[in-house]
């Protein structure tokens, strides 16, 4: 690999040079009134970035899985009840970390491509009279698939139902890329990490919590120490940490908020859709799908591109990485050699995205496949080149 390539991986991403000298910062005594002028408006930034108003922002050192952890072991007890579509890798292992925790899970099996069933959670909801589901899980964005699922309309599900359930959803690969609406989309628990769309180091599990998920808290009987957000919440009160914080990656991600508000969350949208449409464009170019079923679906952040049948994807990952330096991802589970994944999030440009196509467009043609130097990139060439105006008009 080469440290002077862009990596198109759905995570971690590129960093921001700014960004990566925010982190290298000199030790600072985590208990002086310095560090609360890091902390604070870090997680008032978080809290603009989900769209909410009065959620309850939580950062701890570990990443998105531990703020999976953090959701469930706060918020629930031994053998409560929870409801989850398994969609991809990373639904897949959120319901097995309840599993493990005890709880009970109503797994909802859905093919990988798909989006979560909203239809089939009003159903099982509306039929739980007893409202023994305490929480529904929901991958807003499944990484392995590249596909982007409906919140509002799961959280549609819960209300045509009058049902009580807490609301939990893992924005790892959207919050901060892709349009997330805490507060609108009635979201008790919000899950993402410092390494995607926040453009740092992986580090940081990064959470907000609803009122409603707060009032769980206190009942809830799942054991938590390192995770539990009343010692975390208590010693923000002193602008503090329960044990020492991550200060460097704290500092980091008070400047990414601070530049992705500067730039505009809408815009921040937009620059991730323009570029997600010429990869899109760029697929169709060489004759491929994606493994996202429906446009509806499409990630703004990941694309999982179908190989032939018969070809194995993982191929044009190891000879990207061998031969040119450039990393992309693999498939994972039941996509495994199936598909490779392009990512397109965080700190990136039209023009570092066109690099990564003629990268991926040479792979293809060295082993074998059907693909025409050059059709990709000149498909999203004419993407780029005719939305160019609006992106700058938007800067």
């Amino acid at each position: 690999m080469s440290f002077q390539n862009p990596v198109f991986i759905p995570g971690p991403t590129n960093m921001p040079e700014v960004l990566r000298k925010a982190v290298d910062m000199p030790t600072l005594d985590h208990r002086s009134p310095l560090f609360g002028q890091i902390l604070r408006p870090a997680l008032a930034g978080v809290r603009k970035i989900l769209k909410s108003e009065s959620a309850e922002i939580f950062v701890f050192p570990s990443t998105g899985t531990g703020g999976w952890e953090t959701a469930l072991s706060n918020t629930l007890s031994p053998g409560d009840k929870v409801l989850a579509a398994r969609n991809g890798m990373f639904s897949h292992r959120w319901i097995d970390m309840c599993q493990r925790h005890g709880l009970e899970v109503e797994v909802v099996e859905t093919p990988w491509g798909a989006g979560l069933p909203a239809d089939r959670y009003a159903e099982i909801l509306a039929a739980d009279s007893a409202h023994r589901i305490k929480a529904v899980l929901a991958t807003h964005n499944e990484t392995a698939t590249g596909v982007r699922s409906d919140i509002a309309a799961v959280r549609r599900a819960l209300d045509a139902a009058n049902h009580p359930a807490m609301l939990f959803v893992d924005g790892v690969s959207s919050i901060a890329s892709m349009d997330f609406r805490m507060d609108e989309w009635g979201v008790d628990i919000a899950v993402t990490g410092s390494q995607k769309g926040f453009m740092l180091p992986a580090g940081l599990a990064i959470l907000g919590f609803s009122q409603k998920a707060m009032a769980a808290v206190e009942g809830a009987r799942l054991p938590r120490t390192f995770f539990d957000v009343r010692d975390m919440g208590r010693s923000y009160g002193a602008n503090a940490y329960p044990y020492t914080p991550a200060v460097g990656l704290l500092n980091g991600l008070k400047l990414s908020t601070e530049m992705l508000l500067a730039e505009g969350l809408e815009t921040v949208f937009a620059r991730h859709h323009r570029i997600a449409e010429g990869v899109r464009a760029a697929v169709r170019a060489w004759g491929m799908e994606l493994c996202a079923e429906a446009p509806a679906l499409y990630s703004d952040t990941v694309s999982a591109i179908r190989t032939p049948e018969g070809f194995d994807a993982t191929r044009i990952v190891t000879h990207a990485a061998n031969t040119y330096g450039v990393a992309f991802g693999v498939g994972l589970g039941e996509v495994a050699g199936k598909v490779f994944r392009i990512g397109h999030l965080g700190s990136l440009t039209d023009v570092m995205m066109l690099s990564g196509l003629a990268t991926a467009e040479m792979c293809m043609a060295d082993l074998g496949l059907p693909v025409r130097l050059g059709s990709g990139v000149a498909a999203a060439q004419e993407h780029y080149r005719a939305t160019a105006a609006s992106l700058a008009q938007a800067a």
